[in-house]
Order: C-alpha cells, then structure tokens, then sequence
C-alpha cells in the first residue's frame, strides 16, 4: 500500500466520521487497504472502499471504488464521496 491511497482513505475517513458513520482503515495480511464503513443506527448497512490510481493519458488519477469493483468518486474530493456512501448507507427514515 502507497502513501497516496493511505492518505486518501485516512482523509475519507475523516469525512465519513462527520457524517455520524463508523469507518476505519483496514489492512489485509496482503497488505492492501480500504475503509470498512457501518452505519451505527442499522449495522447491517455497510460497504467496504477501497482506493487505487487510473491512469489517464500523461497523468495518474486516484478513484474511490465500490467493492463491487465500480469507480465510485475522485480521491481528492473524500467529502463528495462520503455523501455518496453516506446515501447508500442511509437506513429508511433517515
């Protein structure tokens, strides 16, 4: 795991915690890393994110991606991608 996607989950992290969501970085013993995300008022919402770069003709953009494997939101904007996962883990009514 680099730097730039440590950095990155650390800052969505961030951000998911002021959206009242329980995140965390976890490592794997293969080293990879994602944010494991739960909603605390219904524990069965929950979404694993992962961060890897794209590259894109001479430069290298990093994406949050679903753990279905879909890109999800751009690295350098986490709180855009906090209201995303925010929005998916939203129980009925809230």
């Amino acid at each position: 795991m680099g730097e730039d996607d440590f950095g990155h989950l650390e800052r969505l992290v961030s951000e998911l915690g002021a959206r009242g969501l329980l995140a965390r970085v976890v490592r794997t013993q293969k080293g990879r890393a994602f944010v494991r995300v739960i909603n605390p008022s219904a524990t069965s919402l929950a979404e694993n994110v992962t961060c890897r770069p794209v590259p894109v003709t001479d430069q290298t953009d990093w994406y949050f991606w679903w753990s279905w494997g879909e890109k999800m939101h751009r690295a350098d904007d986490p709180a855009g991608a906090a209201t995303k996962v925010a929005r998916v883990l939203a129980a009925v009514g809230e």
